[in-house]
C-alpha cells in the first residue's frame, strides 16, 4: 500500500537533487522599492529550481525572466526545467529535483487526486500555492486556424481538435470550454499529438484545426504568421448557462477580456475564461525562507521584468486572488502576503477551507488503501467514487464532472 513520506522524511530521501548552499541574501522595506533592495537578513539556497512548460511556452520565458533578475541582484541561479507533460512537472516536484514548478491547473488535478493523478502511485498530494500570474493575456482558449472558417464555438463542430497526450490539465480545459456550446469529443475529430509544441505545429501543418494554450503563447505567433492564420473564438459572458457548464468543470475559471497576443486586438480584446497561469507551487513541506524570499523578490521586482516575457505582467502581487483560490497557500508566501498587508480576513478563511480540503482527500485516500483493488483499472475507478462521495457526504465541491 503507498504512502505519503512525512515532509521532513521525503526531503531527507530527496536530497541529494538539490544544490542546497544557503547564501545570505538581504530584504528591503514592504511598501516602497527604495534604490538598494539589499537591506536586512534573507536566507535562500544559490540555486533554486523550477518546473515549466517546454521551452518557448509563456510560462518558461517568465521563469527566465525571473531568473535574470535573481542572477543579477542576488546572485541566484534559477534553473528551470522544461516538463513535456502535467505528470513530468509536477513529478520533479514531489521527488524532490525542483523547489517549485510553474504550471497551470495540473497543480489543482495533484490537490485532488484526478485525472493522471488518480494513480496508485500519486493520490491527492499536499500541493502549496506561492504567486499566482492573471495577465492581460489568457491561460487557456481555443485557437483555431483562420481558414478553417470557425467563428463561434459551436462552429467546432466536426473539426479536427488536438488532444496532448500525458496533459490532462489541457484537456480537460478544452473539454471544459467545448462544453460552452454543448459540445462534447464525440462531436469533434480528436487528433492525438504528443506535447504542447507539437499540439500547435498540427494546426500549423493543417494535422487539426483547433488547438488549446495560453493567449500569448510564443507558439501562436507561428501560427498566426503561418498561411493558415490563427483566429480565437470567444466565450460571450452573458450566455449564464453557457458559462456555468465551464465553470462546472473548472470552478477556478473566471470569464476575462484577454487584451494581449497575436491576432488580439489590445482595444477590444477577446471574451474569454481564465485562471492563474503561470500558478507557482511547492511541496507543503518546502523550505519557509525560501518561499518568502522567492515571493518578495518577484514582487519587489515586477516592474524590472514585466515587459520581459509574454504574459510576465500578470505576477503584480496586488492582483493576486488570494480569497478565490482553490488550494492552499504556503505559509512562506502568507508570510509575505501578511507583511504588505494583503492577506485578509477573507483570504485566511478560505486558506482554512482550503487546508481542510486537502486534508479531507489525503484522509480519504489512506481509507480507500486500506482494501483496494490491485488491478489499475479498478483501482483508478474506485478511488474517483470514493472520493466523490467523502467529499459530497461534507457538501464540498465534487469536480464530478472534471474526473
Amino acid at each position: 500500500m503507498p504512502t505519503l513520506l512525512p515532509s521532513r522524511a521525503r526531503r531527507l530521501v530527496n536530497a541529494g537533487f538539490l544544490a542546497l548552499t544557503v547564501s545570505a541574501l538581504a530584504a528591503c522595506g514592504v511598501e516602497e522599492l527604495p534604490e538598494n533592495p539589499l537591506a536586512g537578513q534573507l536566507d535562500m539556497p544559490r540555486t533554486v529550481a523550477w518546473s515549466a512548460y517546454p521551452t518557448g511556452t509563456g510560462g518558461y520565458s517568465q521563469a527566465v525572466a525571473i531568473g535574470n533578475i535573481l542572477q543579477r541582484q542576488y546572485g541566484v541561479n534559477l534553473r528551470v526545467v522544461p516538463g513535456r507533460n502535467d505528470v513530468s512537472r509536477l513529478a520533479t516536484l514531489n521527488a524532490g529535483r525542483v523547489h517549485m514548478s510553474a504550471g497551470g491547473s495540473e497543480a489543482v488535478y495533484a490537490q485532488e487526486g484526478i485525472l493522471n493523478f488518480a494513480s496508485r502511485i500519486w493520490g491527492p498530494q499536499p500541493i502549496r500555492a506561492v504567486l499566482s500570474n492573471y495577465s492581460t493575456s489568457c491561460s487557456f482558449s481555443l485557437a483555431t486556424a483562420a481558414d478553417a472558417e470557425i467563428r463561434e464555438v459551436e462552429d467546432i463542430r466536426g473539426k479536427r481538435v488536438t488532444w496532448v497526450q500525458g496533459a490532462p490539465s489541457l484537456n480537460n480545459a478544452l473539454t471544459a470550454l467545448l462544453s460552452y456550446a454543448n459540445l462534447t469529443w464525440d462531436d469533434v475529430e480528436m487528433v492525438e499529438v504528443g506535447g504542447y509544441n507539437a499540439s500547435i505545429d498540427a494546426v500549423i501543418n493543417n494535422r487539426a484545426d483547433v488547438a488549446g494554450g495560453a493567449c500569448n503563447s510564443p507558439p501562436f505567433l507561428r501560427l498566426e504568421t503561418s498561411p493558415r492564420g490563427l483566429f480565437w473564438v470567444e466565450f460571450p459572458p452573458d450566455d449564464a448557462d453557457a458559462v456555468q457548464r465551464v465553470r462546472r468543470r473548472l470552478p477556478w475559471y473566471v470569464p476575462h477580456v484577454a487584451t494581449e497576443g497575436p491576432a488580439i486586438d489590445e482595444e477590444t480584446g477577446i471574451n474569454v475564461f481564465t485562471s492563474a497561469y503561470p500558478l507557482l507551487v511547492a511541496m507543503d513541506d518546502a523550505d519557509t525562507d525560501m518561499v518568502y524570499g522567492m515571493t518578495k523578490v518577484i514582487a519587489l521586482h515586477y516592474d524590472e521584468y514585466r515587459n520581459s516575457a509574454p504574459g510576465a505582467n500578470g505576477w503584480r502581487i496586488h492582483g493576486q486572488q488570494l480569497a478565490n483560490a482553490f488550494i492552499p497557500y504556503h505559509e512562506g508566501a502568507i508570510r509575505y502576503f501578511k507583511e504588505i498587508g494583503i492577506w485578509t480576513p477573507e483570504a485566511e478563511a478560505n486558506q482554512q477551507a482550503n487546508l481542510t480540503r486537502q486534508q479531507v482527500l489525503m484522509q480519504a485516500w489512506q481509507e480507500y488503501n486500506v482494501s483496494a483493488p490491485e488491478d489499475r483499472a479498478a483501482f483508478e475507478a474506485g478511488w474517483l467514487e470514493y472520493r466523490e462521495q467523502r467529499l459530497a457526504e461534507l457538501g464540498m465541491v465534487t469536480l464530478a464532472d472534471t474526473q
